[in-house]
C-alpha cells in the first residue's frame, strides 16, 4: 500500500485519459498544469480525436501507449470511466485518479456504478471517484484540474492536507498561498472507493517533508483504521488537525448527500478525535491557522502568554480572547520589567503590565528586537504574541527582519496578530517563520492547538478482554429494571439491594427485610421512564409502602393505560452523587457515556464519551486510566473530588464500575441495542457505588 501511494504522489509517468487540446477546458487542464508547474516525468495524453498537444504526442487509446504509465488521470464520464480503469489495470498501471461524479453521492444507481468501478480496478489503486485529484508541492507534481493551479507559485512547506471534498482542496491551496503558508501534499479522497483518509494519514506520517497533517472530514468510513493512522502520526510527532462538517442537522444531511456516506453523531467524532490526539478545528479558518503554528515545530509548555504591542486596543483584544480560553497574561516579573525599561524610557511606554505596550516599536527595529529577546528569555512567559500595528505598514521588511532575527534565541512559540488589514505583511511574516493572523481568535486557536499537542500522550489500547462472563442464558428484547440490573451485576456493576413484589403484603415484607427507607417502582419492560407516569415513590417504609402500591397501580393505569402487575421495592440510596452511565453506538463504533445523572441528565448535558478500541475485530473494555479520565473531564468532577468541604466520593469504585460496564459492552457487542444506568450513585470514599435504575435492550 505504501509503495502504491508513493507512486501515486510521485509518478515517473502520467497518462491523461480523455484529455483535451484546449487548456481552457477542464479536460485540458491536467496536461497544461503538469507542464506549467514543471513536471519532469513523462506525460502521455490519450484522445482519439487529437494527434498532438503542443509538442506532446497524443495517443488514440490506452492500448497504444508506448509504456505502462505509473499513474493515470481519468477524465471520462461515469458511464465510461470503469472501462478505462479496467484497461489500465490490465496493463499494470499502479494507480488511477478518477474525476467523474455520478457515483454513490447520487443514490442507488451511482452506488452500482461505484461498485463496477471498484471491480474494474482489481489490484490497481483508485483515488476518487468524484475527486479533484492531488497536488504534490514537495516534488512539483500536480495531478488535478483545479483552477487554483492557475497561480504561478505556491509556498512549499510542512503541512499535508487530506480533504474529502475536491473544492475544499483548491480553496486551501489558494488560501495558503495567499497567506505565505507552505504546504507539502494535498489529496482529495472524495468518494473513497478505495484509497481513503487513513491511507494518506499513514503515508504522511512517514513523509519526511510533512510536519503537520490537516484534514477536511465529511465522514470517517473506517474508524478502526482512522484511529490507528492518527495514533501512528502522533507517535511520529506529527499533529493532526481536523475540521469536521456535519455538526448541525442540516450540515449532517449535506455531508451524506455529498459523499454518499452516513455521518456519525458529532459528539462521537469529538470523542474519537480526543482519544487519538486529533486537534478539532472549530472553524474553517482554524484548519490553516492551527497547522501554520504547529508547522514551526515550536513547543508550548504552559498557558502564560506575553502580548507585545504598540497599539493598546489590539493588545487588549488579543489578551481578552486569550483569557476567555483559559490562557494567562501575567504582568512581567520584576527582572523582566527592569530589562524592558532599560530599552525605552518616557511616559509613553507601559512596561509594568501585560499587554506590554512599546510605543512605535514598529518603526524602531532595535527596540523591537530587545523587547522580543527580553520576553522570550523571561521565565514568566511560555509564548509571545506580537501585535503588528499600523505604524509597521511603512517598513514591513524591517519589522519582519527584526522578529526573524530573534527566533533562534528561543524555542517558545512566537506569532503575530496583524491589526490593520495588511495581508501582505501577514504573508511576509509567515514566510519568515512567524505565523501571522488577521483575527485575535486565531492566535488563541493556534496556541490552544499547540497546548493540546504538548499535553497529549498516546494512549494504551483498552485492557485485555479477560475471562468472559457466562451470558448464554440472556434473553432478547427489552428487559425490565430488575432483569437489567441483574445483568449489570453479573458483569460486576454493584446494584442497590431490592426485591420484586406483586402486592401490598409482599411489598411490606420486602421493606422490613431491607430496613430503613425504601423506593417503590413499577416493574415493566414497556415503560422506560417510570417517573413520568407516577411509577416511582421514594422515602417509604414498611407501614407506608403497601397503601402506596395500590395508589401507584391506579395512577399508572390512568396515565399509561397499563395496569402494573409487578413492583420493585429497593433500598433507598442517599448521600451520593448521581451519575449516568450508558452505551452509545453509531457508525463510528461503540462508546461508553458518563455524565451528570438523575432527572436533569438531559437538561445539563454534562457528559463525556470514550470509544472502545478493537483488536482483531473484537471490542476491548476501557482501562482504568481512561475511566478515571472520563470522570475528571466532567464539569461535575469537583462534586466527586471534595468540592467546598464535601466528602470525597468513592472514585476508585466508580472507575471499577465504568470498566465493568465497558467489559459488558465489549463482550455482548452487537447484542446490546440499548444500555443505561441512571442514576448510579457514587457514595463517599470507601462506600462504593450503587446502580439504582437501569435500562437494557438486547437483540
Amino acid at each position: 500500500m505504501s509503495d502504491a501511494i508513493a507512486r501515486l504522489l510521485s509518478p515517473r509517468s502520467v497518462a491523461v485519459i480523455g484529455t483535451s487540446a484546449d487548456p481552457k477546458k477542464t479536460s485540458g487542464r491536467p496536461v497544461a498544469y503538469l507542464r506549467k508547474h514543471g513536471y519532469a516525468g513523462r506525460i502521455l495524453p490519450v484522445n482519439p480525436k487529437v494527434a498532438q498537444i503542443d509538442d506532446l504526442v497524443c495517443y488514440p487509446d490506452i492500448a497504444s501507449l508506448p509504456e505502462v504509465p505509473e499513474v493515470a488521470v481519468v477524465l471520462l464520464g461515469a458511464e465510461r470511466a470503469h472501462l478505462a480503469v479496467k484497461e489500465l489495470a490490465e496493463r499494470g498501471c499502479a494507480a488511477a485518479i478518477v474525476l467523474a461524479s455520478g457515483y454513490t453521492e447520487t443514490g442507488e444507481e451511482g452506488a452500482r456504478r461505484q461498485q463496477q468501478l471498484m471491480e474494474a480496478a482489481g489490484s490497481m489503486r483508485i483515488l476518487g471517484p468524484n475527486t479533484i485529484g492531488l497536488v504534490n508541492l514537495t516534488d512539483g507534481i500536480v495531478l488535478s484540474p483545479s483552477g487554483a493551479l492557475e497561480m504561478d507559485h505556491f509556498p512549499v512547506g510542512g503541512i499535508g492536507v487530506v480533504s474529502q471534498s475536491g473544492g475544499i482542496l483548491g480553496s486551501l491551496l489558494s488560501r495558503a498561498a495567499a497567506r505565505g503558508i507552505g504546504l507539502s501534499k494535498l489529496i482529495a479522497t472524495s468518494n473513497e472507493v478505495d484509497l481513503e483518509l487513513a491511507d494518506f494519514i499513514e503515508h504522511l506520517a512517514d513523509d519526511p517533508a510533512t510536519r503537520v497533517i490537516a484534514l477536511y472530514v465529511e465522514a470517517v468510513r473506517n474508524p478502526a483504521r482512522f484511529r490507528a493512522a492518527c495514533l501512528k502520526a502522533a507517535r511520529a510527532g506529527k499533529p493532526v488537525v481536523a475540521f469536521k462538517i456535519g455538526r448541525s442537522e442540516a450540515g449532517a444531511q449535506a455531508a451524506v448527500s455529498h459523499t454518499g456516506a452516513m455521518a456519525g453523531a458529532d459528539r462521537m467524532y469529538g470523542a474519537l478525535f480526543r482519544q487519538v490526539g486529533v486537534i478539532r478545528a472549530q472553524s474553517f479558518s482554524d484548519l490553516l491557522d492551527i497547522p501554520a503554528a504547529l508547522a514551526t515545530g515550536r513547543q508550548l509548555q504552559g498557558r502564560r502568554v506575553a502580548v507585545l504591542t504598540s497599539t493598546g486596543g489590539a493588545g487588549t483584544l488579543v489578551s481578552d480572547d486569550l483569557g476567555v480560553a483559559g490562557f494567562e497574561t501575567p504582568a512581567p516579573d520584576a527582572a523582566t520589567a527592569q530589562a524592558l525599561r532599560a530599552l525605552q524610557t518616557g511616559s509613553e511606554a507601559v512596561l509594568d503590565r501585560n499587554p506590554i505596550d512599546v510605543t512605535l516599536a514598529g518603526l524602531r527595529p532595535d527596540l523591537l528586537r530587545g523587547a522580543i529577546r527580553t520576553l522570550l528569555a523571561s521565565p514568566s512567559y511560555d509564548a509571545l504574541v506580537i501585535i503588528v500595528g499600523s505604524s509597521s505598514l511603512a517598513m514591513p521588511e524591517l519589522l519582519a527582519g527584526a522578529i526573524q532575527d530573534c527566533l533562534p534565541d528561543s524555542d517558545k512559540p512566537v506569532m503575530a496578530y496583524v491589526s490593520p488589514h495588511a495581508p501582505e505583511i501577514g504573508a511576509l511574516l509567515t514566510r519568515r517563520g512567524v505565523p501571522a493572523f488577521a483575527a485575535a481568535e486565531s492566535c488563541t486557536a493556534a496556541l490552544a492547538g499547540m497546548l493540546h499537542v504538548a499535553g497529549f500522550e498516546v494512549p494504551a489500547d483498552g485492557v485485555a478482554a479477560g475471562v468472559p462472563v457466562d451470558a448464554g442464558d440472556l434473553p432478547s428484547g427489552s428487559l425490565d429494571e430488575a432483569a437489567a440490573k441483574a445483568v449489570f451485576a453479573r458483569f460486576g456493576v454493584p446494584c442497590a439491594a431490592e426485591r420484586v413484589v406483586h402486592d401490598a403484603r409482599e411489598a411490606e415484607a420486602a421493606a422490613r427485610a431491607l430496613g430503613g427507607r425504601v423506593v417503590l417502582k413499577i416493574l415493566s419492560s414497556q415503560i422506560t421512564h417510570k417517573s413520568d407516569v407516577g411509577g416511582v415513590a421514594v422515602g417509604l417504609d414498611a407501614q407506608t409502602v403497601g397503601p402506596r402500591l395500590a395508589q401507584m397501580a391506579a395512577e399508572v393505569e390512568a396515565r399509561a393505560g397499563v395496569l402494573p402487575q409487578r413492583f420493585l421495592v429497593q433500598q433507598m440510596v442517599s448521600g451520593g452523587t448521581e451519575l449516568i452511565l450508558g452505551l452509545h453506538r453509531d457508525a463510528l463504533g461503540t462508546a461508553v457515556l458518563l455524565g451528570m445523572g438523575g432527572v436533569t441528565a438531559e437538561l445539563f448535558q454534562d457528559t463525556t464519551l470514550r470509544l472502545l478500541s478493537q483488536q482483531d475485530g473484537r471490542l476491548l473494555p476501557l482501562g482504568r486510566a481512561d475511566a478515571l479520565a472520563m470522570a475528571q473531564s466532567l464539569k461535575t468532577w469537583p462534586l466527586l473530588d471534595g468540592f467546598r468541604g464535601r466528602p470525597k466520593a468513592d472514585v476508585a469504585a466508580l472507575v471499577d464500575a465504568i470498566v465493568a460496564f465497558s467489559a459488558m459492552a465489549a463482550q455482548l457487542g452487537e447484542r446490546i441495542v440499548e444500555a443505561e444506568i441512571n442514576p448510579v450513585f457514587v457514595l463517599p470514599e470507601g462506600q462504593g457505588v450503587r446502580a439504582a435504575d437501569g435500562v437494557l435492550v438486547l437483540a
